[in-house]
């Protein structure tokens, strides 16, 4: 530290010297800069090709078919294809899930339906303690 030795009113008044404290800080960052790139983690992850040749094994003969609830550009809902009224698709499903070992919903809706259509029928699904997946794919006719 260095001292002002003037002779002022004051006498001694102390200022700090701030070039170790510089000099301290420029060592900290250069030594996080060096190993903040070596603190990164990295999962190489092999996941093999799709083929179109290769079919998915189908399922077991006992496998219960899953609970699929479908709306489409006219706003009709469907559970596993067949028509329901929009007041009865909460009732109903929740019948059909007490009866099933899984008891998850997929949510599937046609590419014309507008997203707020969509989401209305997801909650409405949702408003009735039921879990629901959402189907990232078409489903094969």
């Amino acid at each position: 530290m260095a001292f002002d030795l003037g002779g002022g009113k004051g006498g001694i008044r102390p200022a700090m010297n701030v070039t170790p404290l510089v000099d301290v800080v420029l060592v900290l960052l250069i030594i996080f800069m060096v190993v903040t790139p070596l603190m990164t983690k990295q999962m190489w992850m092999t996941v093999p090709a799709k083929g179109d040749d290769q079919e998915a094994p189908p399922p077991p003969p006992d496998a219960v078919p899953p609970v699929v609830l479908t709306v489409d550009k006219s706003g009709v809902l469907r559970i596993n294809r067949e028509e329901v009224a929009r007041d009865q698709v909460v009732a109903r499903l929740q019948r059909m899930l007490n009866a099933r070992p899984d008891k998850i919903v997929f949510f599937d809706a046609s590419d014309d339906v507008p997203y707020g259509a969509a989401m209305d029928v997801l909650d409405l699904a949702r408003g009735g303690d039921i879990t629901v997946g959402v189907l990232p794919d078409k489903l094969a006719d």
